[in-house]
């Protein structure tokens, strides 16, 4: 019995190890892609992990598929064979693309609806919930009933017959 529970959790754990070696990040990008040099590579890479793909717009170009991130990713490692620096190389993207490409765009005037939307809307958040909980603190039970509404009411009751046994059945069972 004990053989065959060992058996069972060594299948489990196995199948589970296999399902999160499968769940390792994939890169998009094609064996002819990289280049020999390892460290132009890492430096590809790391710039290809920063700039949007413009067809997914979710994902990196070092993540995406597309025809495009594939151009792109060739692009950004013609321009490290060139010798050109990192800084160069986003520059360039930058100017042909916009800020759009980059991942983590710059707080700048063009982006700063971008970044301050998220502020805002928490801000509306927090004010509306203030608001409601003021509005709910201000809220008063009614007054009690003076001696004329009182009388007023119990004259009213008694005019009426069905709804005066259904106050004294009330009253009853107080």
């Amino acid at each position: 019995m004990k053989a065959r529970l060992f058996a069972l959790l060594a299948l489990v754990l196995l199948t589970a190890s296999c399902f999160v070696a499968l769940a390792a990040p994939a890169y998009a990008v094609q064996p002819d892609e990289i280049l020999p040099d390892v460290k132009l590579e890492q430096r590809a890479r790391k710039i290809s992990a920063d700039l949007r793909c413009l067809v997914c717009q979710n994902q990196s170009i070092d993540d995406s598929d597309a025809t495009l991130a594939k151009d792109l990713r060739i692009l950004v490692r013609e321009h490290l064979k060139a010798g050109e620096s990192d800084s160069q190389i986003r520059e360039f993207l930058v100017a042909r693309y916009g800020n759009f490409i980059l991942l983590k765009p710059p707080f700048v005037w063009d982006t700063f609806l971008l970044w301050l939307t998220p502020f805002a809307l928490l801000g509306l958040g927090a004010l509306a919930i203030w608001t409601s909980s003021r509005a709910k603190a201000t809220e008063t039970a009614p007054a009690p009933l003076s001696k004329e509404e009182s009388e007023e009411l119990k004259a009213l009751l008694a005019a009426s017959p069905g709804v005066n046994s259904a106050a004294s059945q009330a009253d009853s069972g107080r």
